[in-house]
């Protein structure tokens, strides 16, 4: 996500019907090594179809990529001449048409060869009986670096995947901790009004409420917002799911309580106090009064337009309020721990981020392929032979062009804690390809070299005092909140999630915009009687299975 919501800040745009498309390149240093299954080449070549949600992002992103279009370009043409392998798209669509076409597709049961779901897309499917078993498959085609890296998360994303002992999917692994929340502050308004970062929760709404009502912006105008938010109250950015985790309140994880059992965090005491916080921010205008109709492109106006002072974000969220410095030169930002009630360090909830799974349809020649996409993938971006900057990142996030997309799951922590170390140290050889162009960004912007400022957002992220210092310290200070529940959807999960999520969802906005505090109570009740403690009894169930293994 870093690197997409940068090149959306700084791509300059061409026409792609006009441009001359250069030749077809040779593949440089091909990882083809002799008698290894993981990279052998298919002759003739095969075809492989998929299907592909495009949106805003990734039209930019080809448009400034002359002689390069979603069916023919670098990956495209690398997974052709290394492997052998012909990426064919059946269709694409943006956004929510896409979600339902696929969601169509797979009532029908008419998928592409391979198919991105998610776990209870999955599940349907393999029930159904429309999907290859790919347990002998991924053993012995998966080459060491992606056994490695789709380990990384633990067994979760393979226990999600794996159902009556076979897998029917290969998981996508995303990270936990580099999605983990910071506080985002304008220190340009802090300076201005003469306060200090916050250490405590009381302290940020003494902010919030100061950002809201002593004119920060020095324009005389009652227009600016302590806080941002959207109609997602989960949102990477700008959601407010973290503030709660200041009350100690986790609502879209299963925790362990006391007693050691597994309970949901979104029905706990603790998300009533916090919830009630954040009504009394709404009515004192601290939030902008139209945040549950707009998402977060609607929402990031307000920081462009200089009217927000605080969000909630994840490590990149530094490429969007970059975006308040185009109209305002003199804008400045820093991310800081997100603080608690008590003023003790405050938890920081990771919610199990695994929710993408490739699975093959039934009948297809070769299920392997899809492992051996995996593994050129990763190979060419960090493995013998990467070509970092020419697959991954260039100025461009070209990493998207890729039918599969598979990354370290902690590749950007690495990435600044080698840059660390070789800012300490002098030597640079310390550092790995992405370090060394992470640092590249970073050092042109310091020297003033860096027109477009696209190194502001890098250096906020990456830099000493940025983002991922943060996150170093959240490991290393034990404040990391791992989600317990890992598994697959239980059977009630799959007949009742979406009911409870949207109960939970209403009745939680429904409260901020006004409504009696206590009707949390009622809505307590409701999510058990409509099948949550069914659920509840299925997670522990998975639970003690677990534990039991272990011993």
């Amino acid at each position: 996500m870093l690197t997409a919501f940068m090149f959306l800040s700084t791509l300059a745009a061409c026409d792609e019907e006009n441009a001359v498309k250069p030749p077809k390149e040779q593949v440089s240093n091909p990882p083809v090594i002799s008698g290894d299954p993981s990279f052998s080449r298919y002759d003739p070549p095969i075809d492989l179809s998929f299907v592909r949600e495009t949106g805003e992002g990734l039209d930019n992103l080809i448009k400034s990529l002359p002689g390069e279009t979603l069916a023919d370009n670098r990956w495209t043409r690398l997974d052709e001449e290394v492997l052998g392998i012909k990426i064919k798209y059946n269709w694409t669509a943006k956004g929510d048409l896409y979600r339902q076409k696929l969601g169509a597709s797979i009532a029908s049961g008419h998928i592409p060869d391979v198919v991105a779901v998610d776990a209870q897309q999955l599940r349907e499917l393999s029930n159904a009986g429309l999907i290859e078993d790919l347990t002998d498959v991924y053993e012995q085609y998966a080459s060491s670096l992606t056994k490695r890296v789709l380990s990384e998360e633990g067994d979760g994303p393979f226990e999600t995947a794996t159902i009556e002992g076979k897998l029917m999917g290969i998981p996508q692994t995303s990270s936990s901790i580099e999605d983990a929340d910071l506080l985002w502050i304008r220190t340009d308004w802090l300076n201005r009004l003469g306060l200090k970062p916050p250490t405590t929760m009381q302290e940020l709404l003494t902010i919030s409420k100061a950002f809201t009502e002593d004119d920060p912006d020095h324009n005389g105008k009652d227009d600016t917002f302590g806080i941002a938010a959207t109609k997602y109250l989960g949102d990477p950015v700008m959601g407010l799911v973290d503030l709660m985790a200041g009350y100690n309140a986790f609502p879209n994880i299963w925790i362990k309580n006391q007693q050691g059992k597994l309970v949901y965090g979104g029905i706990q005491p603790e998300v009533k106090t916090a919830l009630k916080v954040i009504q009394d921010m709404y009515r004192q205008g601290q939030i902008d009064p139209e945040f549950a109709l707009k998402d977060g492109e609607k929402a990031n106006k307000l920081i462009a337009a200089g009217k927000i002072g605080m969000i909630y974000g994840e490590q990149w969220a530094s490429f969007l309020v970059q975006t308040s410095r185009d109209n305002n030169p003199n804008a400045d930002w820093q991310a800081y721990p997100i603080v608690s009630a008590t003023g003790d360090a405050a938890k920081v909830p990771l919610k199990f981020n695994t929710n993408t799974y490739f699975v093959v349809k039934k009948g297809y020649e070769h299920p392997e392929a899809i492992v051996k996409l995996f593994n050129l993938h990763l190979e060419k971006n960090w493995g013998q032979t990467a070509e970092y900057e020419k697959y991954y990142n260039t100025t461009y996030a070209v990493w998207q062009l890729s039918p599969v997309t598979p990354s370290p799951t902690r590749k950007n922590l690495e990435a600044f804690r080698q840059i660390e170390d070789a800012n300490r140290s002098g030597n640079n050889a310390l550092m790995k390809d992405e370090a060394k162009y992470i640092k590249k960004r970073m050092d042109t912007y310091l020297s003033g070299k860096d027109s477009g400022e696209t190194g502001w957002g890098w250096l906020k992220t990456y830099g000493p005092t940025g983002a991922f210092s943060i996150i170093d310290q959240y490991e290393k200070n034990d404040q990391l909140l791992y989600e317990s529940f890992v598994g697959a959807p239980t059977d009630t999960m799959i007949d009742k999630q979406q009911i409870l999520s949207d109960l939970q969802n209403d009745t939680y906005f429904n409260i901020i915009l006004g409504r009696p505090i206590n009707e949390f109570d009622q809505f307590v009740n409701n999510w058990y009687k409509l099948g949550g403690d069914k659920i509840t009894d299925e997670v522990n169930q998975w639970y003690a299975k677990r534990e039991s293994g272990k011993q």
